[in-house]
Formats: structure tokens, C-alpha cells, sequence
């Protein structure tokens, strides 16, 4: 009987699978083949963190595959071809990916297959629901987050999910490259020795069962960065190794709390962000308020290399920084500070700051990159208003009193008191002065703040509607 190839993408796991699944039950001898495309035209190379992550999630899913995933790196249009051509194999499935990309070339894969005979079928398996099922009205996509939830959460329950399949026929003897010589990992430096994760299937089970023993006081505690108040399951269902169907349904069968309330809208808030990348191919490189293509960014090579590593002079943001570039992931409100510390009080390009969160985190994810970016620059979907610029020292004595995240992080503050942990350039030179070896702030607040207010009103003043792409 001829094979048929499950083309694994952004979905490394066995259960809720769709495409797997569909395989399994052909009766069928299954291909699962894995390809590492770096040649296909892109402006969103996978990054280093992404890469580390990928790496870990392949060895995972191979061994739960008992050494059956098959590697090729190259073109998948070329790569899908040679491998049905090698194994005779007469099916292919995959489950969909939303990047504007890989639509483009799951299309133009899909004919090409179909007319040299070959069945493909496409499914599901990264979203609630498709980006075009959740629509005004009109039938046209949402803008604006508040109602695209409610219509989310009026639709049917999701799909239940499957499990995996109890027995595979695996189709045997093809050639698989190995995993080390494709080079995923840091080498000189090693700049990922630190990093605390455990990618694949089971570590992404392990951190849900984990979140749920602390989602009850989830509302306030995903504010707090000093202590562990998240799920930190974003890379798990970046690269597909829990599927958001099989976390809606266990968040809302053990947890009846204003928690797991305010974590399943989070998952609505992922789908926002696919659903605007889907309708808006543009969106990681285009402002969707066409008024900011004109914006006044200013050139600032010396502030964004300080941003980037954690030497800005403001503890809060150096500490995010620093979190980043330690651990490949930030805390969610941490994110929302630095991002509009280098938008608004250094009016560096949201764009900069978009391709360092792609290189550095493990969770990168371009819709909700994209989206999040441009929300905190005001020029996105649903986006904070012009005059929202936070204030990093307030938004660092709110939600990290003490300076335990701080701490953590810069250590050159370590021993100073929580008076001045978010604001060290004020103590006074009869407590010892600001600590040495730490940065003055490389922007006065204040005046930052006042340039940003000029600079938004020019937008401000041309009263002319949001003009998104259709």
C-alpha cells in the first residue's frame, strides 16, 4: 500500500492532531516527515531563540515517534515532491499555518500535488476556530477586540479534541537528516545556558497542570512579574505542542474561577491577533492606521543597542531586557513597558523592537507579534490611545514593590532599598548616591514623554478615519 505523509509544521504532538490523525486512520503506512525550510523567499526567519526551542520539540517528538520523524532541510516545494517521488506516496496532510507565507505556499503546494495525482487535505489544529469563522454582522472581520470575543464565546464550544493514536503503521527506510547537523543551537556564545524550559508535548502538559494549581488568583497575579502568576504556555502552543482546544477544555472543566476567566480570554485575545494577521497580510511590516506611515520615528543607534541589552538606566525595563535575553521569554506586563518605553519615550520604529522580539524570544510568534507591537504603538487594531504612555518607574512600584523582579535581573541594584529600587538616580549622596556601575537613564522621563505627546498630536490632528486593508 502506498504512505502517506503527515507534514509536520507548527503542531509537534501526537494528541489533538488532526492531520496525524486522519493519517493514522487511512490504514495507511505514515510518513512523518519534518522540514526545515530556510530557503523559501521570507522576511521572518525563524530566530535563535526559535530555533534553540525547535530543536528541543524535534528530539521530543521523535521519541514519542519511537525514531520515526524524518528531517529534510530545503525548499518544502521541493522537498515534498522528492519524498512522494522516493516512497511512491500518493496522500499528503498537514495542519494549516497562518502566516501570509505559508498560506501563499500551502496553495500553490496543494495545486501542484493535486495535479500530479496526489490527495492533500488540510486541518485545523492552531486555532479555536478559523480566522474567517468569527465575523461581524456584515461578515466582515473584527477590529476591535471586545466584540470579537463576545461572538467567540456566543459560538458552540470548540471541537473536542482527540486523543493520539493508539497504533501508527509506520512507513520504514527513508532517509532523515540528523538533527544535530542542521545546527539549531548557540554554540560561541552559548547564550541559552540559562534557559529553564522543556519543550515538547510533555513539558507543555506539565506547565498546564502546573498553571492550574495557581490559575485561581490569575487575574491579578499575571501583573505581577516577581512571582510565577502565568501560565508560560505561549511556546507550547506557538510550536503546537498542546493544541488551544485541549487547554480550553481543561481550563474550563477544573477551573470555575474569575482566573480562568480572565486566562480563556487571553486565548481569545491569540485568535484576535491570527485573525488580523490572516486579513491583513501586511501586518508585521505596516501600520494598520496608515496616518503612522509618515511617523517621525528617530534614528537612534545608541538607545536601541542600551534597550536591547538591558542598559537603559530604568530598572524595570533593563530588567525585562535582561529577562529576555537570559531566559528567551519576558513577562507579559513587562512586555507591554518596554515596548512602550522604546515606542514613545525614545520613538525608536515599533518595527525595531518587533525583529528583536522575533530573534530573542522562545514564543515569537508573528501574529502575536505583530499585533501587540502595534497595539502599543497605537497604530494597530483595538490599539492604546496616542496619550498611554506608561511610565516606567509607576508601572515598577505598582506591580514589583519590593524590586524582587528587579533584583533578579539587575543585580547591580541588589542592595539597594525599595524606596529607590524603581528610581536609584534619586537617592541621595548621604545614602551613597546612585549605585556604581549602573547607567543613568538614557532619557529624562518627563521630557521623553512630552517629545512623544508632540510627536502623536501631529497624528491626531488629521481627524481622517482608521483606514485598515480590506
Amino acid at each position: 500500500m502506498k504512505p502517506i505523509i503527515v507534514w509536520f509544521r507548527q503542531d509537534l504532538r501526537l494528541s489533538d492532531n488532526p492531520a496525524l490523525a486522519h493519517a493514522a486512520k487511512s490504514g495507511k503506512p505514515v510518513i512523518c516527515l519534518y522540514v526545515l525550510d530556510d530557503e523559501t523567499p521570507c522576511d521572518w526567519k525563524m530566530g535563535g531563540a526559535s530555533r534553540w526551542w525547535l530543536h528541543h520539540s524535534l528530539m521530543a517528538l521523535d521519541k514519542m515517534l519511537k525514531g520515526h520523524l524524518v528531517l529534510r532541510r530545503g525548499r518544502a516545494d521541493t522537498v515534498l515532491p522528492a519524498i512522494i517521488k522516493e516512497t511512491r506516496a500518493d496522500a499528503v496532510v498537514w495542519n494549516r499555518c497562518y502566516e501570509p507565507f505559508a498560506v501563499a505556499r500551502d496553495t500553490v503546494l496543494r495545486t501542484s500535488l493535486q495535479a500530479e495525482g496526489v490527495a492533500v487535505a488540510s486541518f485545523n489544529g492552531a486555532l479555536l476556530f478559523e480566522p474567517w469563522e468569527i465575523a461581524t454582522g456584515a461578515g466582515k472581520p473584527y477590529r476591535v477586540f471586545t466584540p470579537f470575543w463576545n461572538t467567540l464565546k456566543a459560538k458552540t464550544a470548540p471541537g473536542l479534541p482527540q486523543h493520539a493514536p493508539k497504533n501508527i503503521e509506520f512507513h520504514d527506510n527513508v532517509k532523515s537528516d540528523t538533527l544535530e547537523s542542521w545546527r539549531l543551537l548557540p554554540t560561541r556564545p552559548d547564550w541559552s545556558k540559562d534557559f529553564d524550559w522543556s519543550p515538547g508535548e510533555d513539558g507543555a502538559r506539565s506547565a498546564l497542570d502546573e498553571f492550574l494549581d495557581i490559575i485561581s488568583g490569575y487575574r491579578h497575579g499575571r501583573d505581577v512579574p516577581g512571582r510565577t502568576g502565568t501560565s508560560r504556555l505561549s511556546p507550547h502552543l506557538h510550536w503546537g505542542e498542546i493544541s488551544p482546544r485541549q487547554v480550553w477544555q481543561v481550563v474550563r472543566a477544573q477551573a470555575h474561577n474569575d482566573g480562568a476567566e480572565t486566562f480563556l480570554k487571553e486565548l481569545g485575545w491569540r485568535e484576535f491577533c491570527h485573525q488580523l494577521l490572516f486579513h491583513n497580510p501586511a501586518l508585521p511590516a505596516e501600520p494598520l492606521d496608515k496616518r503612522f506611515a509618515s511617523f517621525p520615528w528617530r534614528q537612534d543607534g545608541a538607545a536601541s543597542r542600551a534597550w536591547k541589552r538591558g542598559q537603559t538606566g530604568v530598572p524595570i525595563v533593563d530588567a525585562g531586557m535582561r529577562q529576555l535575553w537570559q531566559t528567551g521569554w519576558m513577562h507579559n506586563r513587562v512586555r507591554m513597558i518596554v515596548a512602550s518605553f522604546l515606542i514613545k519615550h525614545l520613538l525608536v520604529d515599533w518595527r525595531e523592537g518587533e525583529r528583536w522580539f522575533w530573534d530573542t524570544l522562545v514564543d515569537a510568534d508573528l501574529a502575536n507579534n505583530a499585533a501587540n507591537w502595534q497595539w502599543v504603538a497605537g497604530c494597530g487594531a483595538d490599539a492604546a490611545p496616542f496619550f498611554r504612555i506608561f511610565n516606567p518607574v509607576l508601572q515598577g512600584e505598582k506591580f514589583d514593590p519590593g524590586g524582587a523582579y528587579v533584583r533578579r535581573f539587575v543585580p547591580e541594584l541588589a542592595e539597594v532599598a525599595d524606596k529607590f529600587i524603581h528610581r536609584p538616580w534619586d537617592i541621595p549622596k548621604n545614602l551613597g548616591g546612585p549605585p556604581a556601575g549602573y547607567p543613568a537613564p538614557i532619557v529624562d522621563l518627563a521630557l521623553g514623554r512630552d517629545r512623544a505627546l508632540a510627536a502623536f498630536r501631529t497624528l491626531a490632528r488629521d481627524r481622517s478615519p482608521l483606514k485598515f486593508p480590506t
